[in-house]
């Protein structure tokens, strides 16, 4: 069945043919220093020291770029703009042209030996993005919805597994350690990088599954700026983004993104306020030094999961928690910057630093057993997370003859400091056909227990990139990560080195076909007392082979990517003898089609779609092996159009956009005897050009506003229902 569903999508793309401890104790000097300055100050004071510190190509001709559009003649400096061939962005259309997160250098899409995709600024702002699920949510390889309306972190899966601890931000690991994690706000964006596949040699310990790269918006060398307001219903935000040159020689510019939010996430007494400012600040001396400082404040007031008994008939949105012990707060400052200097000759340098101060109140009350009549389980969580990365790297091009050559040798850093305090306990019982709420009096919790622990790890990495006759390009690399993990006095120290190389083969200037082979790494916790033999980390190995076609003619991306994906060494405990076993193996291949054409300024088409054959390979569970993993899906596809019809100067321009979004067969558990319901959702947007500088646009997601379980947790029978209805308007003004 699958063979047939595959063979039209297949036919329809070929037709289109160490400074690394040195500079980490400085860091953490610095770090104590403005943590410290922070924490002292109050709330508006902390503020002030932050600010100031394919699927289906239809058959229409391509209109080609007007002569005096951005790519025209412009002069840019690098890293703060380069039009389409920026790999960070931002990019003018949804179609982007290199990136950066495939091989941590300057690389065209087409080249890179990797399946990567882009999601630009300019697609956030048309499908109304307002999470990091909905920003992923059209991207084939990524299944989103995983818990449902469950918003505590950012729940995104890549190509089968996990990956929601794998997300970065400007090259920099964005961790959940434990339970204390940070949110992504998309309005900070301007771009988003899917790389997939095991990926630890670019980025070190990882799920094998790939990463998400997210790109923070930064200065550029032209005044903009923008203001909106956001409404809906329980939905109030406004916001602005604006910068520019500071002197008239343009070697210092600026840009200041802000946030206000007050909403609520679709459910009763749920809370999603937030406040997010960026200030950022660029220093560009000449064409070869460019320093960029990036700073964030962001505060999110959140909810935690919710769930109805699976097949109880009671209405989905009934809310069985406690409102007064119902919250995800997190509160997290950023201070990091970009550096890099060109030495000439083909040497490079550049430095990534960040420093990150997160804290965290989450408490919660939900049902643990599928007896209405037993006690709900409640839990209260404060965490503090301290982190520091700096990723250091040496780049050296050098032309041989018919070879041309770059190196990269790079040496990175990350330090996390965290520091939770918990409680486990219960609440009273409630009726969910007639829930009364009892408030903090029912909740009883013992003493806190406290939990320090940290985690370093030191990396060196070596990557080439030889290219001969511009037509094939070998890409070799390899890294070694020694990773410290001390948990309450208990330490693990787990070394690895993984390796990675890819060949591409340029047809034509339009058209690349690629083979890889990617590793990845993942340690298991500092308590390995329990360990039946030698702990050691979970393994990825994969191997792909892929497609490209980038036409000349046509402002568009297709690609094609089939692979073969294993994750080895995973834990598994065996309640008999209170131990765990490191046998867990699951596999996955599959395929995935994407399509991203910008036809003109008035058609935009972005088309995805995955297969997943994903299956249990060994487990203790003899019983299961064969089975599928429970939440990753058989199929994921995904359309989206956007069109504009001009007012021609009578009336303003009016854009129309619907998307669809199909998901099927997912199981809920690894026995395979809950097989949740395929869905397809639908979205829409209308936007209205009133005036040059005046734009109205409305947003929905889920349109036809469909219920639909994402996911049942079989131990309590509860269920997880997917997000509804959502119809936001926005009224912006840019200059």
């Amino acid at each position: 069945m699958a063979g047939h569903v595959l063979l039209p999508l297949v036919a329809a793309v070929k037709s289109l043919i160490w400074l690394v401890s040195t500079q980490g104790a400085l860091w953490m000097f610095r770090a104590n220093v403005f943590n410290s300055a922070v924490k002292k100050a109050g709330g508006r004071n902390r503020l002030l020291i932050l600010l100031s510190s394919c699927a289906v190509i239809l058959p229409l001709q391509a209109h080609a770029q007007d002569a005096d559009g951005a790519d025209a003649g412009t002069t840019l400096k690098p890293i703060t703009l380069r039009a389409d061939g920026s790999p960070v962005g931002p990019d003018s259309t949804i179609v982007a042209k290199n990136t950066r997160a495939a091989s941590k250098t300057d690389t065209p899409v087409l080249d890179a030996p990797a399946s990567v995709s882009i999601v630009t600024e300019e697609e956030l702002e048309e499908r109304g993005v307002t999470n990091l699920d909905e920003a992923l949510s059209y991207t084939p390889g990524v299944s989103t919805d995983v818990y449902g309306s469950d918003n505590r972190y950012d729940h995104y899966m890549i190509r089968g597994f996990y990956a929601s601890n794998s997300t970065y931000r400007d090259g920099l690991p964005l961790r959940v350690s434990n339970f204390t994690g940070s949110r992504m706000e998309p309005y900070g964006l301007q771009r988003l990088e899917v790389l997939k596949g095991s990926n630890s040699t670019l980025f070190g310990l990882s799920s094998p599954g790939g990463i998400v790269n997210a790109v923070t918006k930064r200065p550029q060398d032209y005044k903009f700026g923008e203001i909106y307001t956001t409404f809906g219903e329980d939905h109030i935000e406004t916001g602005t983004d604006f910068g520019g040159p500071i002197d008239p020689d343009g070697l210092w510019s600026y840009r200041l993104t802000a946030k206000w939010q007050d909403a609520k996430q679709g459910i009763e007494y749920s809370d999603d306020g937030r406040v997010y400012i960026a200030p950022a600040l660029t220093f560009s001396p000449s064409a070869d030094t460019d320093f960029t400082l990036l700073m964030s404040y962001s505060k999110r007031d959140g909810s935690t999961a919710h769930s109805i008994p699976y097949l109880s008939g009671i209405d989905s949105d009934t809310f069985l928690a406690e409102p007064d012990f119902d919250n995800m707060d997190t509160i997290e400052r950023n201070i990091g910057y970009e550096f890099r200097h060109d030495f000439g000759n083909g040497l490079e340098f550049r430095q990534n630093a960040r420093y990150t101060d997160l804290d965290m109140v989450y408490q919660q009350v939900y049902t643990a057993t599928p007896v209405f009549t037993d006690d709900r389980a409640a839990f209260d969580v404060d965490g503090s997370n301290q982190r520091i990365d700096i990723d250091n790297q040496f780049q050296y091009d050098a032309n041989f003859d018919r070879f041309d050559s770059r190196t990269l040798f790079g040496f990175s850093y990350e330090h996390d400091k965290l520091r939770e305090a918990s409680a486990f306990g219960s609440a009273g019982p409630i009726d969910p056909f007639n829930p009364i709420y009892c408030g903090r009096a029912c909740i009883t919790l013992p003493a806190k227990t406290v939990t320090d622990s940290t985690q370093t790890a030191k990396s060196v990495y070596l990557q080439e990139e030889l290219t001969l006759d511009d037509q094939w390009i070998l890409t070799l690399g390899g890294r070694y990560d020694h990773v410290d993990t001390e948990s309450n006095g208990v330490d693990a120290v787990d070394e690895a080195f993984t390796t990675r190389a890819g060949l591409t083969y340029k047809a034509t200037n339009e058209l690349s076909f690629y083979a890889s082979y990617m590793e990845s790494f993942l340690p298991v916790g500092a308590d390995r007392s329990r360990y039946v033999g030698t702990p050691q980390p979970q393994e990825g190995t994969q191997y792909e082979v892929g497609m490209k076609y980038q036409p000349e003619g046509i402002d568009a991306l297709f690609t094609v990517a089939l692979f073969d994906l294993t994750q080895t060494n995973v834990p598994q405990y065996q309640s008999s003898t209170a131990s765990y076993l490191q046998i867990g193996k699951t596999k996955v291949r599959g395929i995935e089609l994407e399509s991203k054409v910008a036809l003109s300024d008035r058609l935009d088409l972005i088309a995805g779609y995955s297969y997943w054959d994903a299956k249990i390979d060994n487990d203790l569970n003899s019983a299961i092996i064969g089975n599928r993993p429970e939440t990753v899906p058989n199929q994921v596809a995904s359309l989206w159009a956007n069109y504009t019809i001009p007012g021609n100067g009578t009336l303003g321009d009016l854009t129309l956009g619907v998307g669809a979004r199909f998901v099927a067969g997912i199981y809920a558990d690894n026995e395979n005897t809950v097989k949740l319901p395929s869905r397809t959702l639908i979205d829409a947007a209308v936007k209205y050009q009133a005036t040059e500088n005046v734009a109205l646009s409305v947003n929905a997601t889920n349109l036809f506003d469909k219920e639909f379980i994402s996911d049942v947790d079989t131990y309590s029978n509860s269920a997880f229902y997917g997000d509804r209805r959502k119809v936001l308007g926005t009224l912006k003004y840019t200059w």
